[in-house]
């Protein structure tokens, strides 16, 4: 960590004066260094041929500290996967803090660590951003927001007019865990786990995807807020078809279903930040759950369920008793501020 003049955020530090200068040059500027950041211009100068995926995200998750991650690296993979999920492959991002005054500066720097790896990790340039410091009490510590866009993969078709009747649904790998490692650190729930958020980056993954199966690939969808429940509806929903889940096929962490069922909560509705869905012909299913399983982001890849012709615009599942129940959209969230 650099030397600063602060050991803490001061409002002075979001004024456009010296300390504005000297928390981007020490800080941001020296550690995200790349040509286009370097010319310290309020935008960045990018060259596209043909289409692009384009997305916007802002992050305010409390704690801002959480097991297997941060708010830092949070917010540059949940927009690296926003691109992802359009069939994008991710180049570029924009970067932008809201500090609350009194942050500490080391928190700050560890944040900024966080995101100059995962950026690294994702293979994408931050080009352009902002800071702004607001009034004690006026925020929690930091938010953070990102907008990244890059270049359309060439066999990338991705639209939910392609899902089709009889097409499988495939979950990249366990499901609630993030919302989970959260629960875990947050006030007045705290219980002991060893689970971590599975926060990463999934543009390496629907590249391979994409690869290999091109326009078969028929939608790509991250199930974050809401979980995988409020996903399913919004595309049963828009695409006006019927989804039938199976409850055993559905891959969930032993010690996030006992941590669930303590808490009364249902892992369907529960947030992901590593995970994402696709929707599939059925005769190419298992030969992307093969693929799949060869990485160990998502070795635990399952076939969850199909799009039918019943029950348009509603999710089903069945259990193993041979039951079945509606799964609603959730009318709010079961944790607030998870990402």
């Amino acid at each position: 960590m650099p030397k600063f003049d602060f050991d803490i955020i001061t409002l002075a530090h979001g004024s456009g004066g010296l300390l504005t200068n000297k928390l981007l040059e020490s800080g941001v500027f020296d550690l995200l260094q790349n040509e286009e950041l370097d010319k310290h211009h309020d935008g960045a100068f990018l060259e596209f041929n043909g289409k692009v995926a384009f997305s916007t995200d802002s992050f305010v998750i409390s704690p801002i500290f959480f097991p297997g991650g941060d708010i830092g690296d949070l917010a540059i993979n949940g927009t690296v996967n926003d691109v992802a999920m359009c069939g994008g492959i991710p180049q570029y991002l924009s970067l932008s803090f809201i500090i609350e005054e009194g942050l500490p500066m080391k928190e700050f720097w560890d944040i900024l660590v966080s995101i100059k790896y995962a950026a690294e990790k994702a293979g994408v340039k931050i080009v352009t951003g902002d800071t702004k410091v607001v009034d004690k009490g006026k925020a929690d510590k930091i938010f953070i927001n990102t907008t990244g866009i890059g270049k359309l993969h060439p066999k990338a078709n991705i639209d939910i007019h392609n899902i089709k009747i009889g097409d499988k649904l495939i979950v990249s790998d366990n499901i609630a865990t993030h919302a989970t490692a959260i629960l875990s650190v947050r006030e007045g729930l705290e219980f002991e786990t060893t689970i971590e958020s599975d926060t990463q980056n999934l543009n390496d993954l629907t590249k391979v995807l994409l690869d290999k199966f091109g326009n078969d690939i028929h939608l790509f969808r991250d199930p974050t807020r809401g979980g995988v429940a409020a996903t399913l509806n919004e595309i049963a929903s828009d695409r006006n078809v019927g989804i039938v889940l199976h409850d055993e096929q559905i891959p969930v962490n032993t010690q996030v279903a006992a941590a669930c069922e303590i808490l009364g909560l249902d892992p369907l509705y529960s947030a992901n930040e590593g995970i994402f869905m696709s929707f599939v012909p059925a005769n190419i299913a298992e030969d992307v759950i093969k693929e799949l399983h060869k990485f160990d982001e998502s070795k635990h890849a399952s076939i969850i369920g199909e799009v039918v012709d019943e029950h348009q615009g509603k999710v089903l599942i069945n259990n193993p008793m041979g039951g079945k129940r509606v799964v609603h959209m959730p009318i709010g969230e079961q944790l607030p501020r998870i990402c």
